[in-house]
């Protein structure tokens, strides 16, 4: 062949493909996926911080301490379940009890989650122990109810000139709020006593500053007695820390479970069956 003829040749031959973008190295940038939306938001509220130890056990821990912990294990779990989770407070600081609701309200939260532990007037070493779930009521289910609200309302600043009663029952004009407090209290309370086996104190009513304002729905948490003896040292430790939170996000799951059903819209009934024809009257004799 000659060197004109081996020219030509080269010249007419189809150029090479483009190597695609998926073989040229891993320099090539792949397209951005769109953000996945969370399935639903969640604002958690541990109890007390800063200046606000809260209740203490008979060795001294304090309240503030212990729902810090259980909210940041509880974070985890809801996160597995596609939510988004925001802590009114992640650290050790003063948040005010208005703050907290409003938090909620600004992030367009699906539910709060107000999370304490209880205490007897008798402080560390009383006997009382178990569980306690609350929604927002103008009035205490019973007199025990209106002792746990007005110890968790002590932390309202005393420059607050909110009407409590007044703002309570502005807020439970929302009907529908209302009825979701009280499903989602009905549900994380039977997950806490299924998951905890703690004594069962009851789903009850009373007049919280911190749930009050809450444009969802709301519940607050007395997750057991830090002032037993027996109980107050237990919520210390991480095992029981552990299946609180993972309890209370099963109850969160079977709440969202029970709301997704009940929006979903009725199966259409069968068709009727054609009516039979009228038996022969030998037939019927």
């Amino acid at each position: 062949m000659t060197l004109a003829l081996a020219l030509a040749l080269l010249l007419a031959a189809p150029a090479a493909p483009d190597t695609p973008a998926s073989a040229k190295g891993s320099s090539a940038k792949s397209p951005a996926r769109p953000a996945v939306p969370p399935a639903f938001v969640v604002v958690l509220d541990p109890g007390h911080g800063g200046e606000k130890d809260g209740a203490l056990s008979v060795e001294g821990r304090r309240e503030k301490d212990i729902t810090l912990q259980i909210a940041r294990l509880l974070r985890k779990r809801l996160e597995k379940q596609g939510a988004r989770v925001v802590l009114t407070r992640a650290e050790d600081v003063t948040v005010d009890l208005p703050r907290r609701a409003a938090i909620a309200n600004d992030e367009e939260a699906d539910l709060f989650v107000s999370l304490h532990l209880n205490s007897m007037p008798g402080g560390p070493g009383s006997s009382a122990r178990g569980i306690e779930t609350y929604f927002l009521s103008a009035d205490a289910t019973d007199a025990s109810a209106s002792a746990v609200a007005a110890r968790e309302n002590a932390d309202r600043p005393r420059s607050d000139p909110t009407d409590t009663v007044g703002g309570i029952l502005e807020d439970l004009e929302d009907q529908a709020n209302l009825a979701e407090s009280s499903r989602l209290a009905q549900a994380i309370h039977g997950a806490l006593v299924r998951g905890t086996r703690a004594p069962d104190r009851g789903v009850k009513q009373a007049p919280f500053h911190v749930l009050a304002g809450a444009r969802m729905a709301a519940v607050l948490l007395e997750l057991g007695f830090v002032s037993h003896p027996v109980e107050g040292k237990d919520l210390a430790r991480p095992a029981r820390q552990d299946a609180i939170a993972s309890s209370i996000a099963a109850g969160i799951a079977a709440w969202r479970r029970a709301g997704i059903a009940d929006a979903s819209p009725a199966a259409p009934a069968s068709p009727a069956a054609p009516a039979s024809p009228a038996a022969p009257a030998a037939a019927m004799r």
